[in-house]
């Protein structure tokens, strides 16, 4: 049976602030989620997140408002591997399980569920369709999640490198220089 969250966020990252309404189940989880920000300028985002079996992404459908106006991205995985942005076949991401919204402290716990990383000793690294704020740009990026004791995984891309704090659900407490759970 699935579990209810509702989780608000502090993002220093964007100066500004997430709530995400969460149903986890055993290996799938669902989101819907607000934020808004004003770095690198102000905006809103609007966004779904659907994942299957292990929570490998199905489907990130993001709307952005900005002064550049409206944008919407539908990014979805075929489940085989493929990925698609509106429509558009995107070989660039294909062989990624996830999605990694930026400036979503959300994104980072399908990984660190389907591998146990919050929980267990481990080091994965993987390929993500990391998206950016607020033009909603996906872009492959690699990213390497480490295990370095209960609730506490290093996350590495390129040169960036932060250990993150997660709960018993695998969700963000504290992400240093990005996140802090309010509440």
């Amino acid at each position: 049976m699935p579990t209810s969250h509702v989780i608000t966020w502090e993002v220093s990252g964007s100066k500004g602030v997430e709530t995400a309404w969460i149903e986890l189940g055993a290996d799938a989880l669902r989101a819907r989620g607000r934020a808004v920000g004003t770095v690198p300028e102000p905006y809103w985002i609007s966004y779904e997140l659907d994942t299957a079996d292990a929570f490998v992404t199905r489907r990130l459908h993001v709307t952005a408002e900005s002064a550049d106006g409206v944008r919407t991205l539908d990014l979805r995985h075929d489940g085989a591997g493929r990925w698609t942005a509106n429509g558009e076949h995107r070989a660039d991401i294909d062989g990624a399980l996830d999605c990694d919204l930026g400036l979503c402290p959300l994104t980072n716990t399908m990984p660190v569920l389907r591998h146990g990383l919050h929980r267990m000793s481990g080091e994965r690294e993987l390929l993500m369709a990391w998206v950016s704020v607020p033009d909603l740009t996906p872009v492959a990026s690699r990213q390497t999640y480490t295990h370095l004791g209960p609730g506490r995984t290093r996350f590495v891309s390129g040169d960036f490198r932060r250990d993150i704090r997660f709960d018993d659900d695998g969700f963000v407490v504290d992400y240093p220089g990005l996140a802090t759970r309010l509440g």
